[in-house]
């Protein structure tokens, strides 16, 4: 399997193929609008802006798993980016990232990178995975990793030169 063989709900809920982000570089986060992580919208909409036409696709999945941070519907939840950080970037209808009913390209991404000792769990909203430009899961990031601070491991994948 590759990451370009999943589908997925977009927030409109119309059936969105991955395959669309073949040759892009991809930054996959499951979200939530109720958490101490969510000014990070502001930072990924930033890297968004400023490399989208280098390749950079940024892929929003609000998730509800953690402390019930995300709990309006997606109307709701494309509002509340859209008003409060100017959100453009691609958002995903909700979708569970562990356990029983994970999303397929969740378990996909948790088994490619593991996270903290082998761990395949998602610890919390705005777990950051990031894809070259082949579908290859490249790395994890924690939800304390800002957008800032993985900006050059974006850079790289981009070919562009780091600052």
């Amino acid at each position: 399997m590759s990451l370009y063989n999943y589908t997925a709900p977009s927030i409109r809920n119309e059936q969105v193929s991955l395959e669309q982000y073949a040759g892009k570089v991809l930054l996959i986060v499951n979200t939530a609008s109720k958490c101490g992580f969510t000014p990070q919208y502001d930072g990924l909409q930033k890297l968004y802006e400023k490399h989208r036409d280098q390749g950079l696709e940024i892929l929003g999945f609000p998730c509800n798993q953690f402390s019930h941070q995300e709990p309006g519907d997606e109307g709701e939840i494309a509002s509340f980016c859209k008003i409060n950080y100017g959100v453009t970037f691609p958002l995903f209808a909700k979708i569970d990232v562990n356990g029983a009913n994970a999303h397929p390209l969740y378990q996909y991404l948790t088994k490619e990178a593991p996270g903290l000792l082998g761990s395949k769990a998602v610890k919390w909203n705005f777990t950051k995975f990031l894809v070259d430009r082949d579908g290859k899961v490249i790395k994890r990031f924690s939800p304390t990793d800002t957008p800032e601070k993985i900006e050059e491991h974006i850079l790289k994948l981009l070919g562009t030169p780091v600052r």
